[in-house]
């Protein structure tokens, strides 16, 4: 399935019945489910598991499906992050790094953050040298202050969603 879109804010939170949950823990398991085998599993019948799911994305609480790619296998060997301070707090320079830094490609998650930076940043490398290239280019930023940057060695745990 296609991706929903961008990502919202809700005012309310839809309400989530038990049912609801099931179909949630199933879907964030495997994206790629029919729905007629997600209807088995989570014992509805296919016509009101599938207005489930449409109003679960018309709600927001499915915002899209991709699929997982292992980094890897496509010479991103590299993955990193990054605590950025900035020499300003103003909404100005804020929302210009976040522009800037959004549009990187190698940038696969941004996160303002309370305590110790402004941002903190993932991205991934082909190697070494990228990475070397990509922290240039966050030092050289315009309003940028600080950076330090933290290599993975290894991952433990990489989950997607939240816990249901």
């Amino acid at each position: 399935m296609a991706p929903m879109g961008k990502e919202t804010t809700h005012p309310r939170k839809p309400e989530l019945d038990a049912m609801d949950l099931r179909i949630l823990a199933e879907l964030q398991a495997d994206g790629r489910i029919t729905n007629v085998e997600l209807a088995q599993r989570v014992g509805l019948s296919a016509p009101p598991c599938l207005r489930r799911v449409r109003r679960l994305e018309e709600a927001g609480v499915i915002r899209g499906y991709h699929a997982e790619l292992d980094p890897a296998a496509l010479d991103f060997d590299v993955t990193f992050f990054a605590i950025v301070g900035l020499e300003s707090q103003k909404q100005a320079v804020l929302d210009a790094f976040e522009a800037e830094v959004t549009a990187w490609p190698e940038v696969r998650e941004c996160h303002m953050i309370r305590g110790g930076g402004d941002f903190l940043l993932r991205l991934v490398a082909r190697d070494t040298a990228h990475e070397n290239e990509l922290t240039s280019r966050l030092t050289g930023a315009a309003t940028v202050l600080r950076v330090q940057t933290l290599q993975t060695i290894r991952t433990a745990k990489n989950a997607p969603g939240v816990p249901l």
